[in-house]
């Protein structure tokens, strides 16, 4: 029988003082192999010169800690919206940043960087989905890297695209570097936007049909608090969700998914990060009820 590959992990902090090397100490506190962290704030696009990010201490404590840079996720910043086609400046705005995050990305050692698809506002999904397309294009034409976009599976909540495995399969036909792009699945926004996610078999011959499973890059394991369908994007712990801890197991430890890094992005608790105990009883199998009790009860 084949060995399992599983690389499991959550969001982590790149903050002051240890940077990277403190993104690595605070995934292995979680008992995590993976992470996934931001080069800076997520709601703007101010930024330290990497060169100040303490990256050779990281990669130092990755070796140390068997932790693979390859199976290692950064995330785009929330404010680019390139399929914004009502405002000229955002064009150019996001392709600067997508560029700038691309060779950040580069420097930490790190090959995939997650994208959210953006929202037409008001403009139609075609419209934007063209837009996307040549914003991706022009960046892959000078960022000088081989760093890969994972475009992000969405909720469809407001005017989102990339609700839809057809929508980003268009992207992707529209790109002049098809090799560059990939895709993060979320359970959530999967949900939310529609899909049976506990019909993972199904769901996943879908994918497959429509974009291609060796497309997918990552996978963020969120419950949610969402009926399938609402279209509303808001992630619960898990087990706590409609999803449920058993369905999310099996997402965790499925074959065809055997080797992708999955990535937590659950709810703190009472200011508190869950994602040592929820690694846990994801990589295990056993589920503790009520283990949120824990975190509520901790003043």
């Amino acid at each position: 029988m084949k060995e399992e590959k599983l690389f499991i992990g959550s969001h982590v902090s790149l903050a002051a003082p240890s940077y990277f090397a403190g993104c690595v100490e605070e995934a292995v506190s979680y008992g995590a192999n993976t992470f996934i962290f931001y080069t800076g704030a997520p709601q703007n696009t101010t930024r330290k010169p990497t060169s100040e990010l303490n990256i050779d201490e990281g990669k130092k404590l990755c070796l140390e800690h068997g932790i693979d840079l390859s199976k290692v996720v950064v995330h785009a910043p929330y404010v680019i919206n390139g399929a914004n086609v009502t405002k000229p400046e955002m064009r150019s705005f996001a392709k600067d940043t997508i560029v700038s995050e691309l060779r950040r990305t580069n420097d930490f050692g790190v090959c995939i960087l997650v994208l959210h698809p953006g929202a037409h506002v008001g403009a139609g999904a075609e419209t934007a989905i063209k837009q996307l397309a040549e914003v991706l294009n022009e960046v892959f034409d000078s960022d000088g890297t081989n760093v890969k976009i994972a475009l992000e599976t969405m909720a469809g909540k407001g005017s989102e695209i990339g609700s839809s495995f057809e929508q980003i399969a268009q992207i992707i036909a529209l790109s002049r570097h098809p090799d560059r792009l990939g895709v993060c699945l979320d359970t959530c926004h999967m949900n939310d936007a529609g899909y049976d996610v506990f019909d993972i078999d199904a769901l996943l011959e879908e994918f497959d049909r429509v974009v291609g499973i060796k497309r997918i890059l990552c996978v963020h394991i969120n419950d949610s608090k969402n009926v399938r369908g609402a279209n509303k994007d808001r992630h619960e712990n898990i087990g706590y969700g409609e999803i449920g801890f058993n369905q999310l197991y099996r997402f965790v430890h499925y074959p065809l998914l055997d080797g992708i890094p999955k990535i937590l992005e659950t709810p703190y608790i009472n200011g508190h990060a869950p994602y040592k105990i929820e690694i846990e009883m994801l990589k295990s199998g056993h589920y503790i009820d009520g283990w949120k009790s824990q975190f509520e009860n901790d003043n």
